[in-house]
């Protein structure tokens, strides 16, 4: 025996008399698949009038010592040795696919949460200034009709001025004609 298959263990068993290697029907690499195991459907809202429900946590116990890594969304180094190299090799990559989709699904959640925030915010904004507005257009109703009435006013006052004015033009014409009659009574009398 070598000192390696005492380390290791031999991992190629003997041959068996009548039987070459090439006879033999058991599959080279033996690999057991991981049953899908069933999740809760992910329901999205996007109405902005209801609250946001709380995250879906996955019901089943799944180990997650293998899959939590560095924070990233890559498998570290160490996880790909590890895929060539144990029976977990299909459990550790759909334990890596599944914090991917976990990570992705947060990251829409949170995406779709500050869209929500940004649209309601967008929607306050408008209605403050849809306020802001209304009360500017009030103010400016109001002066509009003190103007008018301040309009109106002037106008009956020039009316007024003007018949006074016509009617003073005609007292001063009236006087003239009576002083012009007055002269030339006067100029008569004297030349008589």
């Amino acid at each position: 025996m070598l000192l390696s298959e005492s380390l290791f263990g031999n991992t190629f068993p003997p041959f068996e008399p009548g039987f070459s290697s090439w006879e033999t029907h058991e599959p080279l690499f033996n690999f057991h698949p991981v049953p899908l195991q069933a999740q809760e459907p992910v329901s999205s809202n996007s109405g902005s009038d209801t609250p946001n429900p709380p995250p879906v946590t996955p019901k089943t116990n799944r180990k997650r010592s293998k899959c939590e890594g560095s924070g990233s969304d890559e498998p570290n180094r160490s996880d790909l040795k590890n895929l060539s190299s144990g029976s977990d090799d299909s459990s550790l990559f759909g334990c890596i696919i599944d914090e991917r989709k976990r990570r992705r699904m947060m990251s829409n959640r949170e995406s779709a949460r500050r869209s929500r925030v940004r649209k309601q915010n967008h929607l306050e904004n408008l209605r403050n200034q849809l306020n802001r507005l209304k009360i500017a257009n009030r103010d400016l109703a109001t002066r509009l009709r003190l103007v008018a009435h301040q309009n109106q006013l002037v106008h009956g006052e020039n009316e007024y001025l003007r018949s006074e004015s016509a009617m003073l033009r005609q007292r001063l014409w009236d006087i003239r004609q009576v002083l012009l009659v007055r002269q030339l009574q006067q100029h008569l009398n004297l030349s008589a």
